[in-house]
């Protein structure tokens, strides 16, 4: 078992930002995924929700692809937008200082500018099933130089009906390619695709018997439907969490719920499928720096937070299925940090409680109600609390960006500049070398380029008076 990265032998750009974002030691998964990938194994691995699956395989995905080959190298499959996105997020934050260009790709987005991107160079992609099946049967996702498939939460893909569109994507692809699938569980037509798809694959199972040993106190309050609201209140008084995430079954229920929470000048906002892509992302960013503290939300939420802690998880209402409520609890206790889940339970929702005991193997704790003194007791400290702003959250992207550098530059595909063009002519200007050039956008008219280890600068100034493939081309910082 290795105590560090550094002991898998990566290369010096993916250890430095591993170093930059505190990865300091491996975690489980991690630990028994990366030398097999790294060994192009095909891999199934049991493994539950905050676990650092998603550095798993994305630590290896960075080492091996080859940085000139312009087509996509790598497909990540994965079953919501939300979760895409942090996928693509994470990929990109390992593989800054290699220059690893990965792009998301999901529905409710234009078609056209989807199809512009995946023109550029791309080394990873992305995506929910729907949307890259509609781009390889209409030939804007080239398949040829795939050598990697990663099929993320297969269980919870085929609990959303992508079964049948993973097994197309699946069939487009090159059979010489390294695939691994990742799920908590394994219902019968996800066994069926490791079957059908994967050559004498190795078996990982770090999640024993469908049980969350990560620490996670897990509550129970009976209670009924009329009093909810009230129940709500006196747990969020006397828990005075941080921050917490409180899930309800419907998308008119988190409305009903915010509304009532706002009228009660909580600092809450809402997320659910009938958003805009837009706003689920805005609310998403905007909980992840602790511009609010409660998150109230559908299923729809408990793919693709990434919040490093959040103490509290309140179930408003109980999930329907099992397997959802393991989603929702895992947002807490993530990375062996604490933490607590409280689930709501009518007497008529019994046998909810009694499925979700039997899965997780394990009685759901009897929670009182707070008695009328302590919710008394507890009343100022929780006022001042949410009076107050939160802490900001602890951005490791941030961390990443601080000596980096974005530009724009007037000239693109348009004018026949390619990459390399960009790398020769930075990579001679005296004090840079190709090492702080970091990811390389070019469009049909313009380009970016990430400029690293705080160079910015010191290119920007000397670019004004170089030339591009014998063009002078403008040049200054990128806007946000």
């Amino acid at each position: 078992m290795q105590s560090s990265f550094d002991g898998f032998q990566l290369e010096s750009t993916i250890l430095e930002a591993l170093k930059r974002l505190e990865y300091t030691k491996p975690t489980d998964v991690q630990q028994e995924v990366i030398p097999h990938l790294l060994k192009d194994k095909d891999l199934i691995v049991q493994s539950k929700t905050g676990s650092g699956k998603t550095a798993a395989f994305a630590i290896p995905l960075c080492e091996k692809i080859e940085w000139l080959e312009n087509k996509p190298q790598a497909l990540v499959l994965t079953p919501t937008r939300e979760l895409a996105q942090q996928i693509k997020l994470d990929i990109t934050n390992i593989g800054r200082y290699k220059r690893v260009k990965a792009v998301s790709i999901f529905g409710k987005q234009s078609f056209e500018k989807q199809k512009l991107a995946l023109k550029q160079k791309n080394h990873i992609v992305v995506g929910t099933p729907g949307r890259i099946l509609d781009h390889l049967e209409k030939g804007t996702l080239p398949v040829e130089s795939i050598q990697y498939l990663v099929i993320d939460e297969a269980d919870e893909l085929f609990n959303m009906g992508f079964i049948d569109q993973v097994r197309a994507i699946i069939e487009k692809m090159p059979t010489q390619r390294v695939t691994t699938l990742f799920s908590a569980t394994f219902p019968e037509e996800v066994e069926s695709i490791c079957q059908s798809y994967l050559t004498k694959p190795l078996t990982i199972k770090l999640s024993k018997d469908n049980q969350l040993d990560n620490p996670i106190v897990q509550y129970v309050v009976h209670v009924t439907n009329d009093k909810k609201f009230d129940v709500l209140q006196a747990l969020l008084i006397t828990e005075n969490p941080d921050s917490c995430i409180i899930f309800c079954r419907t998308q008119e229920q988190v409305d009903k719920l915010l509304k009532q929470l706002k009228t009660c000048h909580y600092p809450v906002e809402k997320i659910h499928g009938g958003m805009t892509q837009e706003d689920r992302f805005r609310v998403m960013d905007a909980f992840k720096a602790s511009t609010f503290r409660y998150l109230v939300a559908t299923d729809v939420a408990a793919r693709g937070i990434d919040v490093a802690n959040i103490p509290l998880i309140l179930n408003f209402d109980i999930p329907l299925e099992k397997e959802s409520y393991l989603h929702r609890i895992g947002r807490t206790g993530r990375a062996g940090r604490t933490g607590k889940a409280i689930t709501f339970a009518t007497n008529s929702e019994q046998r909810y409680v009694n499925v979700i005991e039997e899965y997780i193997g394990q009685e759901l704790i009897e929670l009182a109600v707070p008695s009328n003194e302590r919710i008394k007791k507890c009343k100022d400290s929780f006022h001042k609390k949410i009076s107050t702003k939160p802490q900001p959250g602890k951005s490791m992207k941030k961390k990443l960006d601080q000596d980096i550098m974005k530009l724009y530059f007037n000239g693109g595909k348009k004018k026949k500049i390619r990459a390399l063009d960009f790398v020769g002519t930075i990579a001679n200007i005296d004090g840079v070398s190709s090492n702080d050039i970091g990811i390389i956008s070019i469009e049909y008219s313009h380009s970016y380029i990430e400029i690293l280890n705080g160079k910015g600068p010191l290119v920007l100034d000397a670019m004004k008076h170089k030339t591009v493939k014998g063009k002078q081309l403008k040049v200054h910082k990128a806007r946000e």
